[in-house]
């Protein structure tokens, strides 16, 4: 049969893209996807950056043919290609099979130190016997790189690449994983196409996340409230934030919960804030607090000690043994207290005091090596 200028076109394009010429124009049709390439995505959290890969997936042997040692610089060829199609003479890889390779990304970014905004991106790339170019293009929606245009392109960048284990499918994954940056590696065949994302600031991004949540129900739960001035505390940043939010913790109306926790909280930011007599009030209120238990005003005299506000802290476990007299582990703190004041006389006092009073070998030993730090004269650990 003869076929009419559009049906040859429709079957030359076909050709080219791996398909049967009827089957790859069907309208609203769910049918296997060309060349059998499974699609196959990817989703890795930097943070609160959410970054996904979304590609198909092509093999190494395919129809009876072993194609091992010829996927590089043959299947895939090195630099730019003339597809034959759509007067695209100088095309790149399309880093997968069939569709666009989609790169997403839910925050701006880094890409190899290079800025990457937020959005959807087609992945392309411009292999190399030993380097990749690796190409992120405003086009995110068309058929591998057959519409391929430089002027769509959003960044370039450059990476070596490396050997690995066999990899029958190309597969993207990532495997490094931190919490301000991970590497995306292309894995097929025995190469491998790393990839570094990193984010800036990834606790600036919680942080902003926390005021927008603030503003709906998390703001009237004091434990929500709390657990957001604690992030404050711990990266002591927006400490303006942190103590209004601690403060509305404790006492906002019909919200506030005067505990141990909330108090203590909103001590330790007023300490950082410079409002010290402040701190110390709140601390007061804090170990008096029906809610308290002696280890509750031990821990936080220890966490005072590792900020190094020695005064601050011997200060909570005088308060904390005035309040529980003659209870474990008042003593432990009072010995560790004086001795980071240079008391050690003191220090080795409550410590033996604390030695008949541990409840349990593992915190016997405990004071025992501290009694020991103390006798040599070193400062406790």
């Amino acid at each position: 049969m003869r076929l009419t200028p559009n049906q040859n076109t429709l079957a030359s394009f076909a050709a080219i893209v791996g398909l049967s010429a009827a089957p790859a124009f069907a309208q609203g049709l769910t049918l296997p996807p060309s060349g059998d390439n499974q699609k196959a995505s990817v989703t890795q959290h930097i943070g609160l950056v959410k970054v996904t890969v979304s590609y198909s997936s092509p093999r190494v042997h395919r129809a009876g043919q072993d194609r091992t040692g010829k996927i590089w610089g043959e299947l895939v060829p090195y630099g730019l290609s003339d597809l034959g199609f759509n007067d695209c003479k100088e095309c790149p890889w399309r880093a997968g099979a069939n569709e666009n390779t989609v790169f997403k990304v839910t925050h701006d970014v880094k890409v190899e130190g290079k800025p990457l905004a937020a959005g959807s991106y087609g992945l392309h790339m411009i292999p190399g016997a030993d380097k990749f170019t690796v190409i992120f293009s405003k086009d995110s929606s068309a058929w591998g790189s057959y519409w391929y245009d430089s002027k769509q392109d959003v960044l370039r960048v450059e990476v070596k690449t490396a050997k690995g284990d066999f990899h029958e499918w190309l597969t993207y994954e990532f495997t490094e994983r931190e919490p301000a940056k991970a590497t995306l590696q292309l894995a097929w065949e025995n190469l491998r196409v790393p990839l570094s994302i990193s984010v800036e600031d990834p606790n600036e991004l919680y942080f902003q996340n926390l005021k927008k949540e603030m503003h709906g129900a998390p703001g009237f739960q004091w434990s929500d409230l709390l657990a957001a001035a604690q992030f404050t505390l711990q990266t002591g940043k927006h400490l303006d934030a942190g103590l209004d939010w601690a403060q509305r913790a404790v006492s906002a109306p019909f919200v506030g919960n005067e505990n141990f926790q909330t108090l203590s909280t909103l001590g330790e930011l007023q300490l950082l804030s410079g409002k010290t007599e402040e701190g110390e009030k709140t601390f007061d209120r804090a170990i008096s607090n029906p809610s308290t238990k002696p280890t509750d005003a031990h821990q936080l005299g220890r966490q005072l000690l590792q900020q190094g506000r020695k005064a601050e802290a011997l200060k909570v476990f005088q308060a904390n043994a005035k309040r529980f007299p003659n209870q474990w582990p008042v003593n432990v703190g009072l010995a560790r207290g004086y001795a980071a004041m240079g008391e050690t006389k003191k220090a080795l006092e409550h410590a033996r005091l604390a030695l008949a009073q541990a409840p349990d070998e593992a915190n016997k030993k405990s004071v025992q090596a501290l009694i020991m730090e103390l006798e040599k004269g070193a400062p406790p650990k």
